[in-house]
């Protein structure tokens, strides 16, 4: 057998290994994780597997599982420990200063609490965090493809709908942080792809631990969520709303039970069409975004995590004309702005009732709006658009305000660009 035949098998065997051995125990923990959103993953994950150990030497349920796999539970818990007290050793450090940008107290942790459990319900990305706080929810399960998974040609389904029903589930689909990276086209295709169901009340659209095959907009009517051993509404869903995908997202069953209250008319997108269209956009987007960041003076000292982190957050604006207002003085600032192509001017009003003057141009790369947004004061200076086609990428404030912490000094020394020197 040659060198490269056996890396060809080796590789192969691997794989099998993986799909068969490993991805069922993952699978369910990561389902374990998300179900049950513990404070410490890590410990969680250990006590888990700890546990399902006991049951396989127990013989119990699994009494019929093989050494084999009860020697891949071994070997996953021990990965796991190692795991651990990595992200221990990272985390001590950072212990007094989690909260140095705003602590609001102790009242907020239960309504917190609240909010987590509706974000696994509804499926609103969670914020994102570093990866010892909220590990399995940090990132999207992506589909893996290779020599033993093909990826197939797609055509995704089309189903007819008229100009109104097109441009209604578009408003609601830009609304959504997972619709956001869909250009023109492939927002088009989805608005397509999108079938519609109509349920009468008291119908039961999906049962929490199933497998997710769709997820749902809201065309009309209402559901509520709820989730076994939690006796209350977890949150009611209504026209606009987008839920079901979290299941599509994270190749994870299903986190809780949807439940019609009233004749409720839906669009449903299927599995593929999610996959293909809307997870491979939100890849290629942070890919892009991320290789553009580097680039950007600001973000260099940033890890790849935090960098991947604000190229998910990022929004992309388009501006065709020149001489297009992006930003007015004065102005209460609710943005930060990145030129990804074109240029944009800088006008201030230097003596009150003169014409505004150029103070500053900003190309490929530059940055402006931070000191509205770090300062907490009206916008210093009007921006627009110099040349046409004009991209930029923006944060809203209180993105800005959670994501870029870490160079919010730099942000303020900076803040004086916009003086004009005597």
């Amino acid at each position: 057998m040659s060198g490269t035949q056996y890396v060809n098998r080796s590789a192969q065997e691997h794989l099998v290994y993986i799909q068969e051995k490993v991805n069922p125990i993952l699978e369910a923990l990561v389902t374990q994780v998300l179900l049950e959103r513990p404070e410490d993953p890590s410990f969680f994950m250990l006590k888990w597997l700890c546990e399902q150990t006991k049951t396989l030497e127990g013989g119990g349920q699994q009494g019929n599982t093989t050494a084999e796999e009860l020697e891949t539970v071994r070997a996953a818990i021990k990965i796991l420990k190692e795991r651990k007290e990595e992200l221990l050793a990272k985390k001590e450090p950072a212990i007094g200063s989690t909260r140095a940008d705003g602590d609001e107290g102790n009242d907020s942790t239960a309504d917190e609490d609240d909010e987590d459990e509706e974000d696994d319900v509804m499926g609103e990305m969670p914020e994102p965090s570093k990866p010892y706080n909220r590990g399995p929810r940090t990132s999207v399960s992506a589909e893996a493809y290779g020599a033993w998974n093909k990826r197939t040609d797609f055509t995704p389904p089309v189903y007819w709908k008229t100009e109104d029903q097109k441009e209604r589930i578009k408003a609601c689909l830009e609304k959504s942080f997972l619709f956001s990276s869909l250009d023109e086209d492939e927002m088009s295709t989805v608005i397509l792809a999108l079938k519609e169901r109509v349920v009468e009340p008291d119908t039961r659209i999906i049962v929490q631990g199933d497998d997710g095959e769709c997820m749902y907009l809201i065309e009309s009517g209402s559901v509520e969520c709820t989730k076994d051993g939690v006796d209350r509404v977890l949150k009611t869903c209504s026209a606009g709303d987008v839920f079901g995908e979290l299941a599509l997202l994270y190749n994870c069953p299903r986190a809780a039970h949807v439940l019609s209250k009233e004749k409720t008319t839906l669009w449903e997108l299927n599995r593929e069409t999610f996959s293909r269209m809307v997870k491979d956009a939100a890849a290629k987007k942070r890919n892009t975004y991320a290789d553009f960041l580097k680039k950007v003076p600001l973000f260099t000292k940033m890890d790849t995590y935090e960098m991947m982190t604000i190229a998910d957050a990022l929004k992309v604006e388009h501006f065709e004309d020149a001489d297009t207002v992006v930003i007015t003085e004065g102005d209460v600032g609710d943005r930060f702005y990145i030129v990804l192509d074109g240029e944009c001017v800088a006008r201030k009003t230097l003596v009150q009732g003169h014409t505004p003057q150029t103070v500053m141009t900003h190309r490929v790369g530059d940055y402006f709006g931070e000191l509205a947004l770090v300062k907490n004061e009206p916008r210093a200076a009007t921006v627009v658009t110099a040349t046409t086609h004009v991209r930029l990428l923006s944060l809203e404030r209180k993105t800005f305000k959670r994501l870029l912490g870490p160079v919010e000094d730099i942000l303020r020394r900076q803040a004086v660009r916009y003086s004009v020197s005597s």
